[in-house]
């Protein structure tokens, strides 16, 4: 019963707890990756990802609807474009996964994120040395 003395059901309990909350958490990232569909292959920024769906930046966001993958190192991430929004020159699109993808998925990607940034500090920094000391 609730405060007003009203019966609500278990359903309508859990549609409430539901609203406005993501089926999984997202982890943030800001790595490159590619959106394969099959009229296209563009280069994409991967912002965030879920066990469900994923977030990308491209300079032409897809239509709405469009199926594809999203190719990130070894992986590649099967869904459907399910929003578009255009901002200046490119955009941003939200993918909806065909299948979840497991945790173990996530935690690559993590790992792949995490050597990425890795790989580009240390590149940087042998950059700087070879100009410092007047290597080609």
């Amino acid at each position: 019963m609730t405060a007003a003395g009203h019966e609500t059901s278990p359903t309508q309990v859990d549609t409430a707890a539901k609203v406005g909350r993501r089926a999984a958490a997202r982890l943030r990232l800001a790595i490159p990756a590619r959106f394969v569909s099959v009229t296209a292959t563009q280069a994409c920024i991967l912002l965030d990802i879920s066990r469900s769906g994923a977030r990308i930046a491209l300079a032409s966001p897809a239509p709405s609807r469009k199926s594809g993958y999203i190719e990130v190192g070894r992986l590649e991430l099967f869904g459907t474009i399910v929003r578009c929004e255009r901002l200046g020159d490119g955009g941003l699109n939200a993918v909806a996964f065909d299948e979840p993808i497991g945790e173990a998925e996530v935690l690559a990607i993590r790992r792949f994120a995490e050597d990425f940034a890795l790989r580009e500090h240390q590149a940087l920094r042998d950059q700087v040395r070879r100009w410092v000391s007047g290597e080609p």
